[in-house]
């Protein structure tokens, strides 16, 4: 116990008062470890090669910087636990009297123990008849020795226990910085080249699966300057980290540098007072110099792992600072690319809505008619959309083939789910054209005639006529068809030749045989073109609009007469154009002069069974057409 306390004082008289303490070291471990944990963070920012060399290196130097701490810990461990011990008993008012029963259970051992050797001497030389006496005594001493050394050592135990909890868990940091150092396995030390193939691998695997590919479409370029600022951002806390961490070092070595410090200059002033002092003086000093000796190596070896470990931070830092300059760089050369890119597309929007413009203008100036210029709007309208839609497209995409496989599936996926809408849609453009539905055309759809009020991209409305053939009138009710009745073969699509309205009508007498047919021939005639001349100058000017739009030469549109035998007598049939709008006018008109005419001396007497009347010459399926063919079949 003397050389314990001796040991203590001694320890306490020099400079390693300037290690820290137990509970310091751990939380110099753990600060240690919670860096060491951002390099998972660092691995995960890996997307090109680059990147995959400066994690290389990062992981490299973050190992040994884990190590260096681990090795100061085991360092300083066993002078931290000497000076909780020395602290310990240099406390005399809590812990003096333990100390005292623990060295006086010790003293009393070790007498006791001398006491014993003596009679088991004495019972080795002792004649047969003293012998038990001896044995007896030698047994009771035995027994004294056993509950000396179990008070012993149960004082030991608690001075022990005592002494760690003064320390702050001085006594069991060896076993916390194994448990610490377990929680990281590749701190442990390892086979160097197998560890350097398994870094190797793994960074290649890690390059080959974070591959970034290079940004080409503007919506790319956006995610990845994201990306990038995300991971400057990153970077700059890892630097910050990796500072922290080296000004704990700093802190935590600094004392235990200013006591290596003093320990030098004691050094120099004992090796000075050495040149002047006698033989007795000099033992002294060289213990002393002894002492400071043993202390200066233990406080190296504790500073010595700390002050490589500053040199590796500074070369991490470096690192990390290298791979943000690299990430920057080209974060900076993706944002001068992606304004670029929005500038050339803002560029290419501009000049596409002029000229779309230009063409507007165009129109309104070259285009007369509005039916034609209504088209042109229209078509000009959808090619803007689908222009700028593509220039979108091509914009904003990263790959044209990606472009081309997606437009390919949605097209697909529209056609079916919208197959009416688009065949509406084309049925439009197929009625818009030269000879196309316009508003007020007539036009017969599947059995309904009517008069076209609108014209929609999708579909058409129709105000219903109604009445005879002869005597049309609206019926009041709007009819709607979508304009893909074009396409379907069991509708019937009829519809007047672009630029006429009228039609042609028949009456039908059949005279008796012993009427003179040149007679009845020319009043019947005449009274039919008396008539027609009240209208014949509109007619005609519709027949030169047929011609100049169909391109084609027809016969002008005039009432004209045919004659045929019949069992019952001549039939004379005479056809006339009429407007469709005046019809049952022009009708009303023609038959009063046809009376007329019958009567004139000589009268023409009428035979058969039926009774005359004017109708619609009935076309191929029953419609109403000519010779000349003023109406149109669309469908």
């Amino acid at each position: 116990m003397v050389s314990l306390f001796a040991a203590a004082w001694l320890f306490a008289q020099t400079p390693a008062t300037g290690l820290p303490s137990a509970s310091d070291v751990i939380a110099y471990l753990n600060q240690t470890l919670d860096w060491h944990r951002q390099l998972a963070v660092e691995e995960q920012l890996t997307s090109d090669p680059a990147d995959t060399l400066f994690v290389s290196d990062s992981k490299q130097l973050d190992t040994q910087i884990v190590r260096k701490s681990f090795d100061f810990a085991r360092a300083a461990a066993p002078l931290i636990g000497s000076t909780a011990a020395s602290t310990t008993s240099a406390q005399p008012s809590r812990f003096q009297s333990l100390l005292r029963s623990a060295a006086a259970a010790e003293n009393e051992a070790r007498q006791t123990q001398a006491e014993a050797e003596s009679v088991r001497a004495q019972l080795a030389r002792a004649p047969a008849r003293k012998r038990p006496a001896l044995r007896a005594q030698l047994d009771e001493l035995e027994s004294e020795i056993s509950l000396a050394q179990t008070r012993s050592q149960t004082l030991r135990q608690m001075l022990q226990f005592v002494s760690g909890a003064g320390a702050a868990g001085g006594a069991n940091l060896p076993a916390q910085i194994e448990e610490l150092q377990r929680s990281v396995p590749e701190t442990l030390p390892v086979n160097p080249n197998s560890e350097t193939r398994t870094a190797t691998a793994g960074n290649t695997s890690s390059a080959q699966a974070n591959r970034r590919p290079e940004p080409s479409g503007i919506l790319a370029l956006l995610t990845d300057l994201v990306a990038l600022k995300r991971k400057v951002h990153t970077l700059d806390q890892a630097i910050s980290s990796t500072d922290s961490l080296g000004e704990a070092a700093k802190q935590v070595r600094t004392p235990m540098v200013t006591a290596l410090t003093a320990a030098t200059r004691q050094g120099e002033q004992l090796a000075s007072a050495a040149d002047n002092a006698d033989p007795a003086q000099l033992q002294d000093l060289k213990k002393q110099l002894d002492a400071l000796t043993a202390t200066f190596k233990q406080l190296a070896a504790v500073v010595l792992p700390l002050g490589e470990q500053s040199i590796l931070l500074d070369s991490y830092k470096t690192n990390l600072a290298r791979w943000r300059d690299t990430v920057h760089n080209q974060y900076e050369v993706e944002l001068k690319e992606a304004a670029i890119r929005a500038a050339v597309f803002g560029l290419v929007i501009v000049v596409v809505l002029i000229l779309f413009e230009l063409w507007r203008s165009a129109i309104f100036r070259y285009v007369h008619d509005v039916r034609r210029r209504y088209q042109f709007l229209l078509l000009r309208r959808i090619l803007l959309w689908f222009v700028i839609g593509i220039t979108i497209a091509f914009a904003l995409a990263s790959e044209i083939g990606s472009i081309a496989t997606f437009a390919g599936l949605i097209t697909a996926g529209v056609a079916v789910a919208l197959q009416n809408l688009i065949m509406a849609i084309a049925g439009y453009f197929f009625l818009i054209g030269k000879y196309g539905v316009r508003v007020g055309d007539r036009v017969q759809i599947s059995g309904v005639t009517g008069d076209v009020v609108d014209v929609g991209l999708i579909r058409r409305h129709l105000m219903e006529v109604g009445g005879s053939d002869t005597d049309r009138h609206p019926t009041g009710r709007i009819v709607v068809f979508s304009n893909a009745v074009v396409f379907q073969p069991a509708a019937s699509f009829y519809k007047q030749i672009p630029g006429t309205s009228f039609q042609w009508h028949e009456v039908s007498l059949i005279l008796a045989p012993e009427s003179d047919y040149r007679i009845a021939e020319r009043r019947i005639v005449g009274a039919v073109e008396t008539v027609y001349a009240e209208y014949h100058e509109r007619i005609e000017q519709q027949h030169r609009q047929m011609e100049e739009t169909l391109n084609v030469t027809v016969p002008v549109p005039r009432p004209h007469s045919r004659l045929q035998l019949t069992q019952n007598g001549l039939e004379v049939v005479i056809r006339y154009p009429v407007e469709m709008d005046t019809a049952a006018e022009i009708d009303d008109k023609i038959t009063r002069e046809l009376l007329k005419a019958l009567e004139k001396p000589p009268r023409l007497r009428l035979v058969g069974s039926g009774t005359p009347n004017i109708q619609p010459v009935p076309g191929p399926e029953g419609g109403a057409t000519t010779e000349s063919q003023p109406s149109d079949r669309v469908a």
